[in-house]
């Protein structure tokens, strides 16, 4: 700091709440309890206690109000008093663990609530985030939010020290300007000197004044003006009762500063009026501290339980890409939007969104707490959507199936994206019932001839399918105003491929009985060994690896899919791998493939692999573990002990597919190692693409010189890709948030599968067992070839889409106001936008779809929804801006929502 002016120490209290941590959340949730009757205490007591800021996230106050219900009233007086400040989020989450709209909701949600107890503390806060997305100053901006806070991600240098113009990752001050890659700017406020730099200020006159002439040259080392700020707690840390006296005490030794009990509101006020932006440095995109040594920045929490992860993206797909969407369709057409069951299913969600429980770096109480509440938020959501889909299906009709064949079975099948699609429809299908109340044959279910079908369109085309029987099988209905209704029915599973669905629509199909013979069509399983359609030719080689060439481009990529296994002596925060360890891979196993379907529409191989690894690291981990000695200080190495670990591994192709489908199954029976599937790319290129938050990250191939770690994994959503001037190859994933691109002059592309770990890490010595993920396994990829650089986000879309499922439905043969091909809204889109959600306010009960452009060109969408009677811009807490056509323009980077007030 280099001005003379008085300077000014803002000290603003708080503690970091981490809701569940190195203890399971009842007994964090106990200690909450026991804090926040303090807090209650201290404000009510000591009125030159100012206030006191609660970590950024309303729920802390849902917490404590489950046991503490009658402060209710007390707790907003003082809110509305600024003495308590809350929000702007529901949770303090990890940001690139969670989706798009997860973030978007934690934030809408967090704003709603803070709203409601009467006040908001306007600052993005996110103090102890594993890194953080590029886009959030664009986000929080859009909400009205024009600062940042943030423990992690660039590295201060002091401002007497040089740095260069072209280094992102480093500022001189604890104040910089924080860009998204749209433009959108805001002041970032870096805790240089960490959360904690004001934290236990002494009372007493001789230790204060060693305190403070500490704690004030560590401010202003960093300090870009006059305003200091100091955090005067830590995590979990109590109330300090007596601050009024310690700033007191501070007062009169230092007469020419300025103590003031300060809060975020009143700090950030204070800081722009004597900011001088000219000499702050613009930090852009995403802050994920590249510029360290590589151990501190906890990426490997992307890969620590990654059950976890599948069940996230399992349910936040579930949510946002699926029932939301579905219910805006059946609100279009007349039925009630279920704004409550939503908001339960959504914050029941992203409980399990705080940093140190989505990142799987918690003792193992956490996570099966975690488990439950997955399930919980699954099932409600289910419900919902089946509730949905039955209100929907009651609409549409069927009537025109009959003249194609006897006994129409009718079903429907929704895209609920933005985008046509082309993609696997699978249906559950009852082709007779039996009610208990009228008497049940089950020997009469059991005979019933099921192979006389054909599967229609609404048109009359003959579409080829697979038939799964289930057999005679026990259900039952529960009707709104009857009793249980059980009934046996003969259940099958139709699979079948739905072609070029429009983005946001319906198709009908029938299964019918026919006495004709349905023509035999070309497999796609064309040769042994080999899967072929129009675009594609994999060649699966004797070591189970895959060669793949794809038509259009005349480019080929082989030893794709090659199992790599390896030892990890680190915990749930960091992979470190065992020393003297040599990597086990499949490459030169002889593995075991053999053709499990082969239809018109799609086949399938399966490739087993036998692999002998290690059992566990040997007892030297476990003594190091004991002793807490640093992880990256250890010498543990394998055990000569080996088990086998089996994978399984199914590769599909589809007649119309753009991409390969690969899941895999094992049962892990080793601990403290990582499994990963290695994709060589053979680019030339020296940086890559990963889908992150509201964006497609470019990032470089190779770490910072600074980076020491010799692994430099990265955080991924749906997919990460590489690609140049000639070719481009995309791998999608559902759950699987690791990536490296290896440093091995073929640009692989490593995905981790599993990363089986024994402990937590950080401060302490906390086993945890269950990290080791013992038992049956599952990953799910899809491996896109494509064209080059122009050609990417076409393939971006599909990678999108793999994650969603089309949903279906059977219904009854009717007559409907609703057509069998339906679209609720009609949408063009260009390839480089891409669609986010589809959803009804809660307060305007207008429809709201998000969008954002991938690139650096506008982008136009077309856009229209028969039922509005206006349509607007919006942002992303869905407030009414300008009015707008139906052709809406979206900038470089833009995320945009767009609102409809319906007629």
């Amino acid at each position: 700091m280099q001005d003379t002016q008085q300077r000014t120490v803002h000290i603003i209290s708080h503690t970091h709440w981490d809701r569940e941590w190195y203890l399971p959340y009842e007994k964090h949730h106990f200690l909450l309890v026991k804090f926040m009757d303090e807090l209650i205490d201290t404000l009510e007591i000591d009125p030159n206690y100012k206030s006191f800021h609660l970590d950024g996230q309303t729920i802390i106050l849902d917490d404590y109000l489950e046991i503490r219900p009658e402060k209710r009233e007390q707790i907003k007086k003082l809110v509305e008093a600024d003495r308590i400040h809350v929000g702007p989020w529901y949770i303090l989450q990890d940001e690139f663990l969670t989706s798009n709209e997860s973030n978007i909701r934690n934030l809408q949600y967090g704003m709603k609530d803070a709203k409601e107890w009467g006040n908001i503390s306007k600052i993005g806060y996110f103090p102890d985030s594993f890194g953080n997305m590029g886009q959030a100053p664009q986000i929080i901006k859009q909400a009205g939010i024009h600062h940042a806070a943030y423990g992690r991600g660039v590295k201060p240098t002091g401002f007497n020290n040089l740095i260069s113009e072209a280094d992102m990752y480093e500022s001189p001050y604890s104040e910089m300007k924080w860009q998204s890659p749209d433009g959108s700017e805001v002041i970032g406020i870096l805790f240089a000197n960490w959360y904690c730099n004001g934290n236990e200020i002494p009372t007493d006159k001789e230790a204060a004044k060693k305190y403070w002439d500490e704690h004030l040259e560590a401010m202003e080392k960093y300090a870009s003006s006059n305003h200091m700020l100091m955090l005067n707690g830590c995590d979990h840390q109590p109330v300090q009762y007596n601050l009024s006296k310690a700033i007191e005490v501070a007062q009169e030794l230092y007469p020419d500063v300025q103590f003031v009990h300060s809060n975020f509101n009143d700090y950030v006020a204070a800081l722009d009026d004597q900011l001088n932006q000219e000499k702050l440095k613009t930090v852009d995109g995403e802050l994920r501290s590249q510029h360290t040594d590589g151990w501190g920045t906890l990426v490997n929490t992307a890969s620590s339980r990654v059950y976890l992860k599948q069940m996230n993206q399992e349910v936040q797909t579930l949510l946002e890409s699926e029932l939301e969407p579905l219910a805006t369709f059946a609100y279009l057409v007349g039925e009630q939007y279920d704004h409550d069951i939503l908001e339960y299913a959504w914050k029941t969600l992203m409980q399990n969104h705080p940093h140190d429980s989505i990142c799987g770096c918690s003792v193992d109480e956490v996570h099966r707490g975690m488990v439950t509440r997955f399930e919980k938020s699954k099932h409600m959501s289910e419900s919902l959507k089946k509730d949905v889909l039955e209100k929907l299906t009651k609409r549409i009709d069927t009537s025109v199936f009959k003249q194609y064949g006897k006994k129409p079975v009718p079903l429907a099948v929704f895209n609920t994206t933005g985008h046509q699609r082309t993609s696997i429809a699978t249906v559950q299908v009852d082709l007779e019932r039996q009610y208990y109340a009228d008497g049940v044959n089950r020997q009469q279910l059991v005979d019933k001839d099921i192979s006389g079908y054909k599967l229609v369109d609404s048109t009359g085309n003959v579409l080829p399918f697979t038939l799964e029987d289930k057999g005679v099988v026990f259900d039952y209905d529960l009707p709104k105003h009857q009793f249980r209704q059980p009934y046996l029915t003969r259940r099958v599973i139709i699979s079948f491929e739905a072609v070029e669905m429009p983005g946001f629509s319906h198709r009908a199909y029938a299964l019918v009985e026919t006495e004709a013979q349905v023509a035999e069509e070309a497999k796609i399983a064309s040769a042994d060994k080999v899967l072929e359609n129009k675009w594609l030719k994999v060649k699966i080689q004797l070591n189970g690896s895959l060669s793949i060439f794809n038509k259009t481009t005349n480019q080929s990529f082989d030893h794709v899919l090659v199992y790599e296994d390896t030892g990890d002596i680190g915990n749930e925060y960091m992979y470190k791998q065992a020393n003297d360890d040599l990597t086990i891979t499949t490459e030169d196993l002889k593995a075991d493939i053999r053709l499990l379907e082969n239809d018109s529409y799609r086949a399938t191989y399966e490739i087993i692999h036998q692999l002998e690894i290690p059992e566990s690291a040997d007892e030297t981990l476990e003594q190091e573990q004991q002793a807490v000695v640093w992880f990256t200080n250890r010498k543990a190495k394998r055990s000569n002990r080996t088990t086998l670990l089996t994978i399984q591994t199914q590769v599909s192709l589809t007649e119309h597919g753009r991409g390969i489908d690969v899941e895999v199954k094992y049962t892990n029976n080793a601990k403290d190692h990582r499994l990963r599937a290695l994709i060589p790319t053979n680019i030339q290129s020296d940086h890559h693409y990963a889908d992150s938050i509201f964006e497609v990250a470019k990032r470089p191939n190779v770490p910072a010189e600074e980076w020491t770690n010799p692994n430099c994994s990265q955080h991924q959503q749906a997919f990460v890709s590489m690609h140049d001037e000639q070719k481009g190859l995309t791998i999608a994933n559902k759950g699987l948030n690791e990536y490296e691109i290896l440093r091995d002059e073929q640009n692989t592309i490593a995905i981790t599968l599993l990363r089986a770990v024994g402990e937590l890490g950080d401060w302490g010595h906390f086993p945890t067992p269950e990290a080791q993920c013992l038992g049956e396994q599952t990953a799910s990829l899809k491996i896109f070839p494509h064209g080059a650089d122009d050609t990417c986000y076409d393939v971006y879309q599909q990678a999108y889409l793999y994650q969603v499922p089309l949903s279906t439905f059977a219904l009854p043969e009717q007559t409907r106001e609703l057509a069998a091909e339906h679209s609720y809204i009609q949408i063009a889109l260009p390839s480089q936008v891409a669609w986010s959600s589809l959803k009804v306010a809660d307060d305007t009960k207008d429809v709201y779809l998000r969008l954002f452009n991938m690139s650096d060109q506008e982008g136009n969408a077309t856009i229209a929804i028969n039922q509005a009677a206006e349509a607007y811009e919006s942002n992303v807490i869905e407030e009414k801006l300008a009015g707008i056509a139906n052709e809406i323009k979206l900038s470089p980077y833009q995320i945009n929502t767009i609102g409809w007030r319906l007629k």
